[in-house]
């Protein structure tokens, strides 16, 4: 139905309008229509032809006023006329007075309130149209959904989801369906392709021609797939240009915000359900005083003349149009009680659908964008009206509530601002001498990265609703992975590719949940490192349990905030070596259990706020490395029992409030890397020195202010840093320490430095800054393996040394 929008009021009504006019409103302005045909039909007749027509009677005459009055005064009272002397004027002016005095009003006024109710009916049906609460938001919709359906986005999207529907889509393991991420993959709907060319035929005239040509291709493949199984090439799908990219980027930000906007109230629900109980109250009281003023009409009227303007006091009148106005009246009634029964029904249709509630499930069905959310309020209501319109606007109008939909036209327009060259650009070669590509905040991952067979690291972060493609196979040399914020989903041939190559993983989350399910079943993966915050133990558990199933798991660090050891961590024990748990300050009530592990040769303890070292781990008997980093440690006292500790190579304390060193530690005899930097001590005892195969000592930021000569007992050191301590002196016995690398002995309060430094031959660094050095001994020059940029001291100090000893220092850089 085409609505009538030329008797709209206060100007031209938008023609785009006529969306949001379900068929009840277009038939009621078909209803007004006519009534506005009747009174103006009915004011024609008013206008041309004669009102009433009057003859005297005279006095003392009584007879019945009925229909059948004229017989009776021809017949039986003046059978040979008679005669009243009246001239025309006289006739002319009591047929006036009559029609004013005698008729009743709603036969002289019918086709004025037939239009004037008419006026009404408009004003009220199409009044949401104007009022500046709703109007804004009816404009921006239109305007909205207008540029939607002429989005060549809207086409493409479209198109690309019935291939992949219908012909040749990829399954994927998403990370929403932990259960069902290795199962099969639900088949998608079919469509019975006759039912679908009867819906071509039957589209509106609004509709873009190519969103017809996609759906029609839709047809055809289905019916090529059930005939003969031809799979349908999806290459000639029209790509967008960058220009056509930009405005549909502009289209997804539009409904967003028009989304956020209109579904923050309900005015427009409101103001139409209001506007039409208006209009039912309205038509219900007119229904009811027409059908009251209608059996008074009548076609003789007896008019009496008070005044005996024309010497007569009875008159005998014919109103002339009471039998048409009757018949107009008749039509208006009924088309009154049609206008009723639409009110009536859409007050039914209003009050009985929930309207503020839209849900997009066949719409996600039929297109296969599971993501589309549902909607409610206002937004939900201009969704229902449009329904009663044409369904296809919402389905079409739903491409760009879809996060699929956005990541997809993002993807394409990623894949043209994003070429190989400079994708070669952003290859950098890490500490680990590995080629990484870094993607930050990116709409996905661009199709030319996978042309780019030298990658070995790759970094997502930042990346939302990104699909990893099979084409993932082409990076033969890629062993390691980061997805810091990402939701990814794997497509099965590169999940495949990842089970067997991918060897490190790392997997930054927001909330347990956002951990991606298909990494469970990683079986190469040998190294996992998962961060972020968990609420309770038991979430940590669950997202754990599954990596018991990963056989080849040997380093396992995690960055949260747990309170005691996760079982899912103790079934690893037969192959879990590396344990590596940063805790973020919240402490770690229970570790007991972690004896368990007894294949570990590392475990670090970071920030767990444990106070004392716990006595389970000296049940590691493997154990080669420890680190108790910032954990308040007060006291080593545990260190008694470290005897078990046989093969630690590595032991860092630092950053605790450790104020002693025990005696204990001379137990660790392999201990060849000591970490003590960082704490309170205030001297060091002789046991330390009996770790004679010890390379590396810091104990850096403390409060020692003198060195034992015991240290020349470590004649392995190749590392000594004492920096930011209270030391005044060097002792001679340092120099003993001839395998000495590195010497950092800054912010100290050292006086003099002693000419037996000569005697490092091997030193490379040697740190002297914010000391209280008057000079330099001339031995330095005997350091041969010293470079002038590793002589960190400040510059008056360094000129102390003679020429020759300067020229040699800054000649060995050359060298």
């Amino acid at each position: 139905m085409i609505p009538v929008t030329e008797l709209s009021y206060f100007g031209e009504q938008d023609p785009a309008f006529k969306i949001l006019k379900p068929w009840w409103d277009v038939f009621a302005e078909y209803l007004t229509l006519l009534m506005v045909l009747v009174s103006m039909f009915g004011g024609a007749l008013q206008v041309s032809s004669g009102q009433i027509l009057c003859i005297p009677v005279p006095e003392g005459l009584s007879i019945q006023w009925n229909h059948t009055v004229l017989e009776e005064l021809n017949l039986n009272v003046f059978p040979a006329g008679f005669q009243t002397g009246l001239d025309v004027q006289q006739y002319y002016l009591i047929n006036q007075w009559c029609y004013d005095n005698a008729v009743i009003w709603f036969s002289k006024y019918f086709p004025y309130l037939v239009l004037l109710h008419s006026l009404i009916f408009l004003i009220s049906s199409n009044f949401w149209f104007k009022f500046p609460g709703t109007s804004s938001k009816i404009e921006h919709f239109i305007t909205v959904l207008g540029k939607c359906l002429d989005s060549p986005w809207t086409t493409k999207a479209l198109s690309e989801t019935v291939y992949e529907e219908s012909t040749t889509r990829i399954p994927v393991v998403s990370e929403s369906s932990t259960d069902q991420s290795l199962s099969s993959i639900n088949s998608p709907t079919k469509v019975d392709s006759s039912e679908s060319l009867s819906q071509e035929i039957d589209f509106s005239n609004d509709v873009h021609k190519a969103d017809k040509v996609s759906l029609m291709s839709k047809s055809s493949s289905q019916v090529l797939k059930a005939a003969g199984g031809i799979m349908v090439d999806n290459s000639s799908v029209k790509i967008l240009d960058k220009k056509e990219g930009e405005q549909a980027k502009s289209l997804f930000e539009k409904v967003k915000k028009f989304r956020l906007h209109t579904e923050e109230g309900d005015i427009l629900y409101t103001m139409y359900l209001n506007q039409t109980i208006v209009r039912t109250v309205q038509s219900v009281v007119i229904l009811v005083y027409i059908s009251i003023f209608i059996p008074q009409m009548c076609n003789n009227i007896h008019c009496i003349d008070a005044l005996h303007i024309t010497g007569f006091t009875d008159f005998f009148c014919i109103h002339g149009l009471w039998r048409m106005f009757r018949m107009l009246s008749l039509v208006y009634i009924s088309a009154i009680v049609l206008y009723s029964c639409t009110c009536l029904y859409t007050l039914h249709w209003i009050l009985y659908y929930k309207l503020k509630e839209y849900s997009f499930e066949n719409v996600r069905v039929e297109t296969g964008m599971d993501d589309i959310p549902d909607v409610r309020n206002d937004f939900a209501f201009l969704l229902h009206l449009i329904d009663q319109y044409d369904k296809l606007y919402a389905r079409k109008f739903a491409v760009f509530l879809s996060d699929v939909s956005e990541n997809k036209l993002l993807q394409l327009n990623l894949n043209h601002e994003w070429s190989q060259e400079r994708l070669k650009q952003r290859l950098i070669t890490n500490l680990e001498n590995k080629v990484e590509m870094h993607l930050f905040m990116m709409p996905g991952i661009p199709s030319q990265v996978y042309d780019l067979t030298e990658i070995e690291v790759l970094k997502l972060e930042l990346i939302k609703g990104v699909a990893i493609s099979a084409a993932i196979s082409n990076l033969k040399m890629m062993k390691e992975m980061w997805l810091y914020n990402c939701s990814v989903k794997v497509e099965r041939q590169a999940l495949l590719f990842l089970k067997e190559n991918l060897i490190t993983l790392r997997v930054r989350f927001g909330i347990a949940d956002e951990i991606p399910p298909w990494i469970f079943t990683l079986k190469s993966l040998r190294e996992l490192f998962i961060e972020g915050q968990l609420q309770t133990d038991s979430k940590i558990s669950t997202a754990l349990q599954m990596f018991r199933e990963l056989p080849k798991i040997d380093t396992l660090h995690l960055k949260t905030n747990i309170t005691k050891l996760p079982a899912a961590i103790l079934d690893m024990a037969p192959h879990l070596l590396c344990l590596i748990i940063h805790n973020e300050g919240v402490k770690i009530t229970s570790i007991a259990n972690i004896k368990k592990l007894f294949c570990l040769i590392l475990l670090r303890l970071l920030h767990c706020n444990l106070e004392r070292i716990p006595s389970a781990i000296f049940s590691l008997t493997n154990l080669q490395e420890l680190d108790l980093k910032d954990n308040n440690l007060s006291s080593t006292e545990e260190l008694a029992s470290c005897q078990n500790l046989r093969k630690l190579i590595c032991l860092r304390l630092w950053h605790n409030n450790i104020t002693s060193i025990p005696v204990h530690i001379a137990k660790i005899a392999k201990l060849e890397m000591l970490y003590l930097n960082k704490n309170k001590i205030e001297f060091l005892p002789p046991s330390l020195f009996k770790l004679t195969k010890l390379l590396f000592l810091d104990i850096s930021h403390n409060h020692i202010s003198k060195i034992p000569p015991h240290i020349e007992q470590l004649v392995e050191l190749q590392h000594f840093a004492i920096e930011c301590n209270k030391v005044t002196e060097l002792p001679e016995n340092l120099f003993n320490c001839t395998k000495l690398r590195v010497l950092n002995i800054s912010h100290n309060n050292l006086t003099h430095l002693s000419p037996s430094i000569g005697r490092l031959r091997q030193l490379q660094l040697l740190d002297l800054k914010v000391n209280k050095l008057d000079k330099l001994p001339i031995e330095l020059g005997q350091c041969t393996s010293l470079r002038k940029n590793q002589l960190i001291v400040e510059d008056d100090i360094f000129k102390t040394l003679p020429l020759e000893v300067r020229e040699q220092i800054a000649n060995t850089i050359s060298s």
